[in-house]
C-alpha cells in the first residue's frame, strides 16, 4: 500500500486520538497509560495551542480528547474553547467525577460530544475496577449533561466483570438518553498487569459477537471488527484504522500510530513543530502499518470483515505485527469453551 493513502487525498488523518495529561484522580486496573500523576514533560498551554494549529491548518476533522483524566489539567476547557474556534469537533473521554454543573455548562457546544466510563452497572461491579464512589459520580455527571442536552455515551471496557451486565448497561445508558460503547480491552499500560485476570475467555467473546449482532444500536468503533458479523458491516470499520485514518498524540507531545501502541519502536515524531503533516505521510512506523500484511490471515472466510484484526493486540501478546490477532471469532470458534482468548 504505501502511499496509497495519500495518494487518494488523505494528506492528514480523519481525526487524532490526544491524551493531554497522564493525571487522573482514579487508577483504573485496566488503564491503557498507566495513568495517575502529571508529569513534567507534558505539553504547556502554549505547546497544545499550537498542535491545535497544526492540526487545524491540516484540515484534521476530529480530536479524540483523552488521558489520563483531560479535566485534570487546569486549561482543559481554556483548550477546548480554543479547538472549537478553529471549528474542531472534540470527543472528549472522561471518567465523569469531575464533571459538574458549571462544567456541564462550559461543554455545551455543537462540537463537543462527551464519552463517560462506565465499567458496571452497580457500584459493586465499577468501582472493584474503577475505584469506591467512582459510579455515583458518574452518574451525578450524566445528570449534569443531560440538562444540558449535551450528546453522551457510556463506554465500557469489555471484560470478565462488565461482560455479564451488557443488558444492565445498556439500559442504564438509556435512561440519561446515552449511548452504550463498549471498547476493547488491550494489554496496554496497566492492562499489562490485569490482563490475564480480567481479558474474556473465548467463549465469553463468542456470546459477544451474537450480543452485538442482536444490539446494532451499540457502538464499538473499529475495537471489534474482529469478532464482527456480516450485519453489523455497513456500521463502522472494518480494518485498522491506525496509520491510515488515525493516530495519536501522547501528552508529552509524542505521535504514535495508535493509543494502544505508545511503544518506544512506534514512536514517529513530535507534534507542535510544524512538522505533522511530513510525519503523517512518511514516518516508518506509519508506513509499516499501511503495508502490513497478514498473510495467515488472507484465506479466512472472514478476512473481509476483519483483516487480521487488531494489532495492537497482536503485538502485545505475540511482541510483533504481521501476526493475527488472537481474539478473532475465527479464533474463538477453534478454542474450547472457557479457554483464554489471548495467545
Amino acid at each position: 500500500m504505501g502511499n496509497r493513502y495519500v495518494e487518494m487525498g488523505l494528506s492528514a488523518p480523519v481525526n487524532v486520538t490526544w491524551e493531554v495529561t497522564y493525571a487522573c484522580n482514579l487508577a483504573c486496573i485496566h488503564c491503557l497509560s498507566d495513568s495517575g500523576a502529571r508529569r513534567p514533560q507534558e505539553l504547556s498551554t502554549e505547546a497544545c495551542r499550537a498542535v491545535i494549529d497544526e492540526l487545524a491548518a491540516l484540515k484534521v476533522f476530529q480530536f479524540n480528547i483523552g488521558g489520563g483524566e483531560p479535566f485534570m489539567r487546569p486549561d482543559f476547557l481554556d483548550l477546548m474553547d480554543y479547538a472549537h474556534q478553529k471549528g474542531m469537533v472534540t470527543c472528549i473521554s472522561t471518567n465523569g467525577t469531575l464533571i459538574d454543573r458549571e462544567t456541564a455548562r462550559r461543554l455545551d457546544h455543537p462540537l463537543v460530544y462527551i464519552q463517560v466510563s462506565l465499567d458496571g452497572a452497580s457500584p459493586g461491579s465499577n468501582d472493584p475496577i474503577r475505584g469506591k464512589g467512582s459510579f455515583d459520580k458518574v452518574l451525578h455527571a450524566l445528570d449534569c449533561l443531560r440538562e444540558r442536552d449535551i450528546e453522551v455515551s457510556i463506554n465500557t471496557v469489555l471484560t470478565r466483570l462488565s461482560y455479564p451486565e451488557l443488558d444492565q448497561l445498556k439500559a442504564l445508558a438509556a435512561q440519561y438518553g446515552a449511548k452504550l460503547r463498549v471498547s476493547r480491552f488491550r494489554p496496554s499500560g496497566r492492562g499489562k498487569r490485569s490482563w490475564q485476570r480480567l481479558n474474556v475467555s473465548a467463549e465469553e467473546m463468542l456470546h459477544f459477537s451474537a450480543w452485538l449482532n442482536r444490539n446494532l444500536g451499540v457502538s464499538t468503533g473499529d475495537s471489534f471488527f474482529s469478532v464482527s458479523t456480516e450485519e453489523r458491516r455497513s456500521l463502522g470499520l472494518n480494518m485498522c484504522g491506525a496509520g491510515k485514518l488515525t493516530c495519536c498524540i501522547a501528552p508529552e507531545g509524542g505521535i504514535y500510530p495508535c493509543a494502544f501502541l505508545q511503544e518506544p519502536e512506534f514512536r514517529a515524531g513530535t507534534a507542535g513543530q510544524g512538522l505533522f503533516g511530513e510525519v503523517w505521510r512518511n514516518a516508518p512506523a506509519f508506513n509499516a502499518l499501511r503495508q502490513l500484511e497478514i498473510r495467515s490471515c488472507e484465506s479466512c472466510q472472514r478476512f473481509d470483515l476483519c483483516h487480521g484484526g487488531c494489532p495492537a493486540i497482536a503485538f502485545h501478546t505475540q511482541r510483533k505485527l504481521g501476526v493475527p490477532d488472537p481474539g478473532c471469532l475465527e479464533n474463538c470458534v477453534r478454542l474450547k469453551p472457557g479457554c483464554e482468548v489471548a495467545a
